[in-house]
């Protein structure tokens, strides 16, 4: 089954609070971003024992486990996009196309004790990346390729949503 492509534009999470799954990007702080991921991992681990992990909930909605999938490669890329902001001057990020690398990892036969592990291991790596950024790299920029410019700050709060709206997803 396609799922159709998300075309918004979420960076106003970084501003507000979401209707949809309650993140206020308010109570993140520098001294919260870290915690709060290592807090999510056992909800998603749980996420992945469920018996019917990948079982889609309509022709239009990824299952949990290709959630998971997402969350995992999400922890990834922003990793990777956390530290060029930290080592590069205006950092510039590549485009990523969410539903293309579904396709690409094949999500939806993706085994759950693997994406769990590699889910966990992970989100740690991406905890610990932000865990070390100091007082002054906290307005650090970086540039999406849609023009969307972020903080470090900024970027947190949005990947931050990201993790906790996708578990309200596998949740609601």
């Amino acid at each position: 089954m396609p799922i159709i492509p998300d075309e918004k534009d979420w960076t106003w999470v970084m501003t507000r609070p979401c209707p949809e799954c309650g993140f206020d990007p308010a109570g993140v702080t520098p001294s919260t971003v870290a915690g709060t991921v290592t807090a999510l991992l056992p909800r998603w681990r749980a996420v992945l024992r469920r018996p019917a992990v990948g079982t889609r909930p309509n022709d239009h909605t990824w299952s949990p486990l290709e959630y998971a999938c997402h969350v995992r490669d999400v922890f990834d890329l922003f990793d990777r996009r956390l530290n060029l902001m930290l080592s590069d001057d205006a950092a510039k990020f590549d485009n990523w196309d969410q539903d293309q690398a579904a396709l690409d990892g094949d999500y939806e036969h993706a085994d759950a004790e693997e994406v769990a592990l590699q889910l966990t291991a992970a989100g740690e790596e991406i905890a610990a990346s932000f865990a070390s950024v100091t007082e002054d790299q906290w307005d650090r920029t970086g540039l999406r390729s849609n023009g969307s410019e972020f903080t470090v700050l900024s970027f947190s709060r949005y990947f931050l949503h990201d993790v906790v709206h996708h578990l309200h997803d596998v949740d609601g």
